[in-house]
């Protein structure tokens, strides 16, 4: 008689995630998918004050099956029951430690036939050898999510109303992240608004030896470096005189000649990745990680879903030996012994709280170029794997050599450099180049010269600079910033930006982070009377004890009541003593002259209002703010659209209530709004096209841009299609389950969801 097969049951987050292990583990194994969490902290329970957990029991957490997850916890139920072992293969990290301990607490089986398995990147070999060695849940990991998730609550329902009262939003919300991240964008701002602007001057000479000329530029003044100490035009001019005398002579003073070594640096990990796919892909924070999120739970190639990457959450740089001795296989394959280093490339990050349990980031199959597989990913898909692949295997290549050539030349108490490099040996740049440049060529540049050798001067340019502020942060700056103060984790990144977007704390304009006037209000509330929570070492101290906790170096409701105690100490002094606040603009009413205020409507929506209310009711959107922080809107950019009433051109400008266009005809002057078009035909006249236009209040709405002659309206953007059912047009609508696409009539009916991809946030 055949021995019975044992039935094994792999619950793992995703449905994507469960098809490229099904295929690996094959039919003896069931695979189901949670879905995320299955369990959250209560809600609406008086006990808990609403919390979810009751701070008066050591912070003892309940919880609840979160609504519409109950047929995911019934199926897994009833499929449990009929296996002999549950896997839980959720993430490895401990968001998904406790997805696997919440799991475990639905599934009414015994203990002993459920174990956790945990795997770095879904490949035959990674998976296969957890499921030979499984283990139980580790439960330090499980309470060091859990008292972040205590922590970030405590701190968003606390702050939170301190808010309310004070700017009187009941929209706004302080984090325990969030807020610091807030408050890094808005003092950056400060340094750039107090910012003077330093006037220097540069020397710059055109030099000629044999018919070849070269660029030099003045360091020196009597030995002394002048870099930014020549003030003025005049200090400028003088040398500039003395270098231009006829009897001046240029003589070659020092010639350095020295070949270095560039040494490759680490794969990536999830920070230096969102950077790097920032700057070189253009990728936002989020849009990295949701398409990494694919290339890790698997693609379809040939038919069967493959895992690409390695997880993506990770703050070590590691590398596995098997990876190193597949790398290594590939480079001496296909590009020779001399681009493989004599011993391999080992990486260390030199810094705490790293959570080296995991790898860098990495392609699972190194011998899958990118190109080898692009026809089976989109073109997100193929330039971020690609941008992974580079990465990890100039990692592990050799050195580049770079010839670098100096040129010190004296003329009189002048001296002037000159300088190039030239890679000898290209080593790992065949395949990436942090730098993101190419070196120059220096035989190209400079003359084959040596000391006191005589070269002519042809030109002599003084250049005029100032001094700049501190950039403002973008999405990858800030992920830099929030990394090197220890704030937050890989998982969190992503989320903090998102958030203080979505909040109106923050606006992005071409790739910066601005603060906006609601933004920079609400930090300094916090700053002023949360000073802990709001400071960067608090934070990054509180990010080490979540982190000690999971090393079972802590405990963690001792953590949460050493926190909690001072606390709430400050936020009941708070909503005791603090005043209501305006948030004042610098912009005034234009009809009585007071300061116009940041305003909410009953339905959420931001303007501009007379803080000389109800006296005056004057109103403006909140694009009459772009006075106060884009000065360059103030200059005029021409605008392909020609004036109607006299064919002159017309420039973009930029008034209190927002860009307008005008006539460059100073007879003329005719003066019209700013439309941004949609690109859609107005179906009611047939000749003008639907622009996007606003209400008194502010409120966007559609509109045929030849109004008044022709009224046709719509509350939503169109989408160009036409309604299958009755031919009206399609617009998109932005409601709280999702993005639809519907008809514009109202008697139709017809709508279609719209799939967008969320990134599931993940502890780190």
């Amino acid at each position: 008689m055949a021995e019975k097969k044992e039935k094994s049951l792999v619950i793992v987050e995703s449905p994507a995630k469960s098809k490229t292990i099904r295929k690996i583990l094959g039919d003896s194994f069931q695979i189901e998918a949670s879905f995320g969490h299955v369990r959250n902290l209560l809600t609406k329970d008086p006990s808990t004050q609403n919390l979810g957990f009751e701070i008066e029991n050591h912070f003892m957490p309940k919880f609840e099956v979160i609504p519409g997850k109950q047929q995911v916890v019934k199926k897994l139920n009833d499929m449990a029951k009929k296996v002999d072992k549950i896997y839980l293969a959720s993430d490895p990290d401990r968001e998904g430690e406790a997805i696997a301990w919440h799991v475990r607490q639905i599934l009414k089986v015994p203990d002993e036939k459920i174990l956790r398995i945990v795997f770095n990147e879904i490949t035959p070999k990674a998976v296969k050898t957890s499921v030979a060695n499984p283990r139980l849940i580790d439960m330090d990991m499980v309470q060091a999510q859990q008292t972040r998730q205590i922590l970030d609550k405590l701190v968003g329902y606390k702050l939170s109303p301190v808010l309310w009262k004070q700017i009187g939003n009941r929209n706004l919300s302080a984090g325990r992240v969030q807020s610091v991240a807030l408050r890094m964008i808005c003092e950056r701002e400060e340094e750039i608004e107090a910012f003077i602007p330093q006037e220097y001057w540069s020397i710059h000479t055109s030099l000629e030896k044999e018919g070849k000329v070269f660029e030099a530029e003045l360091s020196k003044i009597k030995d002394k470096p002048v870099e930014k100490t020549l003030k003025n035009q005049e200090e400028a001019q003088k040398i500039v005189d003395y270098l231009q005398e006829p009897s001046r002579e240029f003589e070659v003073a020092k010639v350095t000649k020295k070949t270095m070594k560039r040494k490759p640096t680490a794969p990536f990990i999830t920070s230096t990745l969102q950077r790097a796919a920032s700057s070189k892909l253009g990728f936002g924070v989020q849009k990295t990680m949701q398409v990494a999120q694919k290339l890790y739970e698997g693609m379809e190639i040939d038919g069967t879903p493959v895992g690409l990457i390695t997880y993506m959450r990770t703050d070590s740089v590691r590398v596995s030996d098997d990876a190193q001795a597949m790398a290594k296989d590939f480079i001496l394959g296909n590009f020779g012994e001399k681009y493989y280093p004599e011993t391999p490339n080992i990486y260390t990050k030199g810094k705490q709280n790293v959570q080296d349990a995991h790898e860098a980031i990495r392609p699972s199959y190194p011998e899958r170029t990118p190109e080898s597989i692009k026809q089976y990913l989109d073109n997100d898909q193929y330039r971020l794997y690609k941008l992974i692949w580079d990465k990890f295997m100039s990692s592990q290549m050799s050195n580049a050599e770079v010839a670098n050539k100096s040129l010190e030349i004296k003329a009189g108490d002048c001296t002037l450099k000159a300088g190039t490099s030239k890679v000898i040996f290209d080593g790992f740049l065949k395949l990436y180049n942090d730098a993101d440049e190419q070196e120059k060529d220096a035989d190209a540049k400079i003359p084959d010269l040596e000391k006191g050798d005589k070269v002519n001067c042809k030109k002599v340019t003084p250049k005029q600079h100032f001094t700049q502020p501190p950039p403002r942060y973008n999405e990858a700056s800030l992920v830099k910033a929030l990394e090197e103060h220890g704030i937050g984790r890989p998982s969190t990144y992503a989320t903090i930006i998102t958030v203080i977007q979505t909040r109106k704390y923050v606006e992005k304009k071409e790739k910066a982070l601005h603060p906006t006037l609601l933004g920079r209000t609400v930090s300094k509330q916090l700053v002023a009377q949360f000073a802990d929570i709001m400071d960067y070492k608090f934070t990054a101290g509180m990010e080490t004890k979540l982190d000690q906790i999971a090393e079972k170096k802590l405990i963690w409701n001792d953590v949460l009541q050493e926190f909690y105690d001072p606390f709430i100490v400050e936020v009941n002094k708070a909503l005791q003593n603090g005043e209501r606040v305006k948030i004042e603009s610098k912009i005034k009413c234009p009809n009585c002259g007071k300061p116009m205020v940041l305003r909410t409507s009953k339905f959420g929506t931001q303007f501009l209002g007379c803080s000389g209310y109800p006296e005056c009711k004057t109103m403006m959107s909140l694009n009459a703010l772009s006075e106060e922080t884009d000065e360059e809107n103030k200059e005029s950019e021409v605008c392909e659209e020609k004036c109607e009433k006299c064919g002159s051109d017309m420039v973009f400008k930029t008034g209190p209530y927002g860009k307008y266009m005008e006539c460059t005809n100073e007879d003329c002057k005719h003066r019209k709004p700013f439309r941004k078009s949609t690109g859609v035909k107005c179906p009611k006249c047939g000749q003008g096209m639907i622009v996007e236009r606003k209400s008194k209040r502010g409120t966007v709405f559609y509109g045929c841009d030849k109004y008044p002659d022709c009224d046709f309206t719509l509350w939503n953007e169109p989408t160009g299609e036409e309604c299958p059912e009755c031919k009206s047009l399609l617009v998109k609508k932005v409601l709280k389950k999702g993005t639809v696409i519907a008809c514009s009539n109202m008697k139709c009916g017809y709508k279609k969801e719209v799939e967008e991809s969320a990134e599931t946030s993940m502890e780190g």
